[in-house]
């Protein structure tokens, strides 16, 4: 059974800084799935924030967050990261990271999904 677990998120103030993580589990090989995180406000669809490629050598990212985040991976501890720098109140959602097989800001291009973590940035 194929399991994404997400940690790290809460509550931080406005200019800070909070690193998410996405620990996988049972997937046959982790290297051979691009990972991405996706997240999600109140009231709003789901929206791409960034992807790594199934190697760590390609990145891309969603223009709102382009020059604060950066996202990682390490294959062989089966995760993924999100470092969240100047973080600003638009940027409260819950975090999801997905894995699929294709790079995509489309959500319904991942296979593999976990369950979110709460992202609250305070004015």
């Amino acid at each position: 059974q194929v399991r994404l677990v997400e940690s790290g998120g809460g509550l931080v103030q406005a200019g800070g800084s909070l690193r998410v993580s996405c620990a996988a589990s049972g997937l046959r090989r982790f290297s051979n799935y691009d990972m991405a995180w996706f997240r999600q406000a109140p009231g709003k669809k789901r929206e791409f924030v960034a992807h790594v490629g199934w190697d760590g050598s390609t990145e891309y990212y969603a223009d709102p967050v382009r020059t604060r985040f950066v996202i990682s991976r390490d294959n062989t501890n089966n995760a993924a990261y999100l470092q969240m720098n100047s973080l600003k109140p638009e940027d409260t959602a819950a975090y999801y990271c997905a894995a699929g097989l294709w790079t995509s800001e489309r959500p319904d291009m991942y296979a593999y999904w976990g369950q979110g973590t709460q992202v609250i940035v305070s004015s």
